[in-house]
């Protein structure tokens, strides 16, 4: 057989049982690439290959930059000590605080102790930080912390059972190292390979899988082995690069939008607070627009200015109502607020901007694209996620009209079980919510819709027509469309998920479109 083939069945044999990854590096081998040989060592009768999980330990970013710079609290305790000597034993909390503020944020200070306290290290009473011995010896101890996070950071990976337990387990809750599983396969001679292997029965030998003129002319046939072809195994299956099935999903929406007489319109993710909250009247002080409910812009946090004259009537509709008969929210209206720079909450900001950029007369417009909201990740919630939003503008519109275009734009889907019930949004009245049935989790909210209140029709300049909107989570429709349970699946890294929801898909298609 090729002379590879022996060195490896050598390599084996002299070593019992050996890991395919140590078999690669001796043979200066990639692991993928020796596969195929194991493969046919295996299928010859001469070698077997096991395969067990090991759980391998390797460090975050965060647990990186500790590795370079040192852990927070290795470098307050040098500090302290450096200060006040090696025998310390005690010192009062507001000093130790102190010390760290020197060197880290208010908040940074707060995890330290706290980090400090639950690993032993010392305890706070009386408003004094006692340590569990010398100041010196509990720095001996964080040393050992810190040489660890140094030593992971040079060999990249270390098998979790050579750590020791109560080190995983801090780093893994301070998320300095994460712990992902890998496979493991080991090889060993089968009986009859470490019998042919003893006996110097397997030599090497030029192996061909074609003759040639030269092989022929040069008569070498008979010093070369021509290697056997058998057309019964099973080949290996080759996956067809196709989109992803999300991006299939949306291509969906679009052209059902488009079958309603909808016009596809854009607009930016990165957004002032006016078009994402303002000019869909929504108060300055409420709640959606705090850092728990929206992502803000750290630099730069202020967007481009935008017409005075829309702005003010903006501000007046907010302080008094302006034109509109309501007396508005009764306060006083920030213009250096409404410019502030966050990640777009919702996609209604593209279509209040269409509003006001056509104004009067008989259209429909819809957008689709990503929104980003600081959530809690649960199977029902992602911090971002798709939306759809549209208007219906026109003078002889009605509430009905709006929820019977939802109704046909979910049964286009194939999407049999609907229904709305009333709701509340700071921009429309009347409101509704619409729901659909997900096997699985029951009714799921998909979309909130109603008509345009004349706060946010009036300044936008359309006074003579009513406007229908409404806005619609993607990513729900697209669950209950492919019976997904869990939003997280959507953006799996798992092939084999990403196969099962294209196929879906596919056959859902052609339900639809049959």
């Amino acid at each position: 057989m090729p002379e590879e083939y022996v060195n490896i069945l050598r390599i084996v044999f002299e070593k019992g049982c050996v890991s395919v990854d140590d078999v690669a590096s001796t043979v200066g081998r990639d692991v993928n690439s020796l596969m195929r040989i194991l493969g046919e060592l295996e299928f010859r009768g001469l070698i077997r290959t096991l395969r067990n999980t090991v759980k391998l330990v390797e460090l975050s970013d965060e647990g990186l930059n500790y590795a370079e710079v040192g852990l927070p609290e290795l470098r307050l305790l040098s500090y302290v000590r450096d200060k006040h000597g090696p025998d310390l034993r005690e010192i009062s909390l507001d000093e130790l605080l102190q010390c760290c503020r020197e060197m880290f944020s208010e908040k940074m200070c707060s995890i330290i102790l706290s980090n400090l306290v639950r690993s032993g290290l010392c305890r706070v009473e009386d408003r004094r930080v006692k340590f569990s011995d010398t100041i010196s010896r509990v720095l001996e101890k964080v040393l050992r912390k810190q040489k660890f996070l140094e030593e992971l950071k040079n060999v990249g990976t270390i098998e979790a059972s050579h750590v020791p337990l109560e080190i995983l387990q801090e780093f893994q809750k301070r998320r300095l190292v994460r712990v992902r599983e890998r496979t493991r396969i080991v090889i060993e001679l089968t009986d009859l390979g470490r019998k042919l292997i003893s006996e110097g029965k397997i030599v090497p030998a030029r192996v061909i899988t074609a003759l040639t003129s030269d092989i022929l002319r040069s008569r070498e046939w008979d010093k070369i082995i021509l290697k056997e072809f058998d057309l019964s195994i099973q080949v290996p299956e080759l996956r067809v690069a196709v989109p992803h099935f999300m991006r299939e999903f949306l291509e969906l929406i679009r052209d059902i939008f488009v079958e309603l007489g909808f016009e596809e319109v854009h607009g930016p993710i990165c957004e002032v607070e006016f078009w994402n909250f303002d000019a869909l009247f929504q108060a300055q002080d409420h709640p959606a627009r705090e850092v728990h409910d929206t992502f803000f812009i750290k630099h730069p946090t202020r967007g481009p200015e935008l017409p005075r004259e829309l702005m003010e009537r903006v501000g007046k509709v907010h302080e008094d109502g302006w034109e509109t008969g309501s007396r508005g929210w009764r306060y006083r209206w920030s213009p250096e607020r409404a410019l502030r720079l966050i990640l777009r909450t919702q996609t209604t900001a593209v279509t209040i901007r269409a509003l006001y950029e056509r104004g009067e007369g008989e259209y429909r417009v819809f957008t689709i694209g990503k929104v980003f909201r600081p959530e809690t990740l649960d199977p029902k919630h992602a911090m971002e996620f798709y939306q759809a939003d549209g208007i219906v503008v026109g003078k002889d519109v009605k509430f009905k009209h709006l929820l019977s275009i939802l109704e046909v734009f979910v049964k286009k889907l194939g999407i049999e079980k609907v229904m709305f019930k009333p709701a509340y949004f700071p921009f429309t009245c009347p409101s509704a919510e619409g729901y659909i049935w997900h096997e699985k989790l029951g009714w799921v909210e998909f979309v909130g819709c109603g008509m345009f209140r004349p706060e946010v029709t009036y300044p936008a300049g359309v006074r003579n027509c009513k406007v229908l909107a409404f806005g619609m989570g993607l990513d729900r429709l697209a669950m209950t469309l492919l019976e997904i349970d869990d939003i997280r699946h959507i953006h799996a890294r798992d092939a084999e998920k990403l196969k099962e929801c294209y196929s879906k898909l596919v056959k859902r298609l052609k339900i639809v479109r049959s």
